[in-house]
This record gives structure tokens, sequence and C-alpha cells, in this order.
């Protein structure tokens, strides 16, 4: 109840959809009805392909012309017949003869053309009604009655077969396969997608039906060549088989619009710009006659809408499922961002600019490390009076390395598993056991290094307490500089 009926079927039910202002008439490659407007030209000395495969031709070409060809290709060989027929009682005398009861000619009762015509049909067409017939004393007239009986059984076999395929064709097939009116964009399972209807207006079913779809758009290279019908492929469930289809209810193809699509940086603002022709392509198998059928269909620019559903048509009666055709072609409105795909990944990023990359932590932590060693080089570096200096004023530096606790601290701690995460968050907890853990770690060093010493450097360090053998003067700059 909350959305607005915006097209529906070619009956007039509903309102059309709100369009753009209208722009010239789109040249299409492939029209509605699956035709493709492609016509050969300039093809010079090419035309004799054309009658190597006379018979593909000839299946090929339209009805009226088959029908000529066929008539005229009958009404040629049986005036050709009866000419020959004709000559031969013509030089046999038999013209002149008919009415002699004494002379034997070669067809009896053949005394002009309608006669030898009638001769030939009632011979071709095995009808024989017993009184015109060949006899044995003319042997040219049996060579000839061999001859016509193979010619006669060519042309039959020619036609007839011409004929039965342009017939059985399973072009009518495909009038019964139905695709959408429009195309629609808009969001299902999170992800922005084109998707298009197609229905099988038969009770029988398409054997292995499958579908694909063509992205006809013109581009230019990086080299300047000019591509007038680029066809671009558009995947509908290549990889994950839903291009196979069960052809039994109307279904709903979907292209899942990501990275790898050709509509990538497709939006709703740029399809009043864009020029594009998606070309639908069925393919199955006749279960009647088990011949391959083909239908095709094709999407401009104005017939996909952006921000549009289909009506569903399937509904459960009482023990079957019943589809409403008449709602095929309805789509209504639904809320869908106007953005492409590339631009929301876009606004992702830019709103979320504190997510650091796991790779990147140990990379920063090393450039801190190094900042921090390079400084204690240089200051080691420095006279004794600089030293001093910077030993009580080195406040970017300790800035630094309280930045770089911090940073190590917090690349640690969201390395960290959940539970030792919550532990280490606990205040009061994380803090002294780190702080003991640290004097004792610097504590064992030294006390090593003392013991390591020889006596005389053990006897002078004072059990590893130097600091009380040093002069009052020493030891403040040392406390100043430690502090």
């Amino acid at each position: 109840d909350e959305y607005q009926v915006v097209s529906t079927s070619a009956s007039g039910a509903g309102l059309p959809p709100p369009r753009a202002a209208p722009r010239g008439k789109r040249q299409r490659f492939v029209d509605k009805n699956g035709r493709c407007n492609v016509q050969h030209g300039n093809l010079g000395g090419e035309t004799s392909r054309y009658l190597s495969d006379l018979f593909t031709t000839l299946v090929d070409l339209k009805w009226r012309w088959n029908l000529f060809i066929f008539i005229l290709t009958y009404t040629v060989a049986w005036l050709f017949m009866a000419s020959m027929w004709w000559v031969i009682a013509y030089m046999r005398g038999d013209l002149n003869k008919a009415h002699d009861d004494s002379y034997t000619p070669c067809v009896a009762n053949v005394y002009n053309f309608p006669s030898a015509f009638l001769f030939f049909i009632e011979t071709e067409a095995t009808i024989g009604y017993g009184y015109r017939y060949i006899t044995d004393k003319c042997p040219e007239g049996i060579i000839l009655f061999l001859f016509q009986s193979i010619l006669g059984s060519i042309v039959d076999a020619f036609l007839i077969g011409c004929m039965f395929i342009k017939m059985s064709q399973p072009k009518k097939r495909a009038e019964t396969l139905m695709f959408s009116e429009h195309a629609a964009i808009s969001m299902r399972d999170g992800k922005l997608t084109l998707m298009f209807r197609v229905g099988n207006l038969r009770n029988s079913h398409m054997v292995s039906a499958q579908i694909r779809c063509k992205l006809l758009k013109s581009r230019q290279t990086p080299e300047g060549e000019f591509l007038p019908l680029d066809q671009l492929e558009l995947d509908v469930g290549f990889s994950t088989g839903a291009d196979q289809l069960f052809l039994v209810s109307p279904l709903t193809i979907c292209h899942v619009i990501d990275s790898k699509s050709p509509f990538y940086e497709l939006s709703q603002r740029s399809m009043h710009t864009e020029q594009f022709e998606i070309v639908v392509i069925l393919e199955g198998i006749v279960e009647t006659t088990g011949m391959t059928c083909q239908a095709r269909t094709s999407y401009t620019e104005d017939e996909v809408l952006w921000g549009h559903r289909f009506f569903p048509v399937i509904s459960l009666e009482e023990g079957f499922f019943k589809v409403d055709y008449s709602q095929f072609h309805a789509t209504f409105e639904v809320p869908t961002p106007p953005y492409s795909v590339k631009e929301q990944e876009e606004m992702l990023l830019m709103s979320s600019p504190l997510i650091a990359p796991a790779v990147g932590n140990s990379k920063e932590r090393n450039n801190s490390v190094e900042c921090l060693d390079g400084l204690d080089e240089v200051s080691t570096k420095l006279p004794s009076k600089l030293q001093k200096i910077t030993g009580r004023e080195d406040f970017p530096k300790k800035l630094l390395r309280m930045s770089s606790t911090t940073s190590e601290k917090a690349y640690s701690m969201g390395d960290l598993p959940m539970k030792l995460q919550r532990i280490s968050s606990v205040p009061g907890n994380s803090e002294e056991k780190l702080g003991s853990k640290t004097t004792k770690m610097m504590s064992d060093p030294m006390s090593q290094s003392v013991a390591e010493l020889p006596p005389k450097l053990q006897k002078l360090s004072g059990g590893g307490r130097m600091e009380g053998n040093l002069p009052p003067k020493l030891r403040k700059m040392n406390s100043d500089r430690f502090t």
C-alpha cells in the first residue's frame, strides 16, 4: 500500500512511468521482437557463396519467395518434360499418324502438345488413366521416361524438404516466450541489481533453457580506436549456474552491479546522458519437436527504470499455482539510492577514515621506532653541553615517545583477542602489571651486567650502586637527564 504503481502491462492498466524529456528516435541494434537491424551491402563477388548453399538460402527466404520458387520450379519442369515428349512424337511422325490403327506410335494417343503434357502429368503423378501409355517400339521414349522419374524425384525431395523445414522452424515458438517491456534497477539482497522478467506462455517446457546478456555500447580505446558497437558480457549467473533456467513460471533475471560490472559507474543522473543497449538472448530446446529455439529482445537506456521492482505474478490457488500475466510488465517504485556503486563505496570509505588496515600497523610501528632511534643517535653525537640542553628541553622527543607508545598500545590492543582486550581494558589492572613487569625487566639486565664485571669493577660499582660514589654535580646531572 505504501508504493505507487507506475508501469503496468500493455493493456493500459496503471500509469506510464515518468521519464525524462523525449529525445530523438533511438536506432536499435535489435528490435523488441528480436529482429536484428543489420543489412549486408557491397558484397561484390561474395554473392556466389549464397548459391553454394542453395538449400539454406531457400529456407531463409520469406514465405512469398518460397511459394513463388516452388510454383515456378514445378511449372518449368512440367513444361520442359512435356516439350520433350512432344519433340519425340514430332520427330517420329506420330502426330500425323495418330489415327492410323496399323501404326504403332512411341506414346499412344499423343497427337499434339496438350496430349503430351497430359501424358507427362499422368506419369509424374502416377495417376495412370490407361488411355495414354508408352510402347516398346520407342527406345528414346524409354530413356526419357527414366530421366523423368529421376528428375521428378530430385525436384520433389528438394522442394518438399525445403517447405517442410520452413514450416517446422521454431521461430514461431519464440513468439510464446515473453520478455518484460522494461528493465529495472533497484536494491536486492543489499546490492544494486539490474532486473528483467521472462516467461513462457505454453505448457510445453523449454529443455536446457539458457539466458545470456550483451551490453552494446560505443567506446574509444586508449590508442584512439573508436568501437561503434562494442559487445560486453553481463553476468546473469554464469559462475553460479543461475543462467540455466527452469522456465515453468515467469522468472526475474538479475545482474548484480559490482566492480566487475560495466554498470559500475552508472548512476541515476548519468542515465540521462548514457547511450547503451542491453541485448537478451534466450536459447532452449523445444520439447515437442526437439529443435533449438532462440528468442531475443533488447532494452535501451530509456527502457531501464531506476528504483523500480516487478509486481509478483504467482499466487497459490486450491491445488495449483496461478500465473497472472496481466501484471507481467507491471513495476512499482521502491527506495533506491541514486548513486552508482562506485560512489557508494567512496562515500563509505570517507565516512570511516579511522579504519586502518592490519598490514600497515607493523610498518607504522617500525617507522616510529626508527625515528626514535635516529633521534637517540643524533643526541649521542652532540657535545656534552648540547646533550645537557637537549636532555632538559626535549619536549618534542617526549611527545613523540608518548604518541608512539599510545599508538603501539592501540595497535597491540587491536591485534589481541576479545577476551584479552576485555582484561586489559579493566582500570588499574594492566597499568600496574605492565609497570611491575617493566621494572623487573630493567632491573634484571642491570644486575646481570654488574655480576659479569671483574671483581675490581664490582667493588668500584659498589654492588650495582654507582650513584653513591659519584660527585654531587654528576648525580644532579643524571637525575635531571633521567627525569
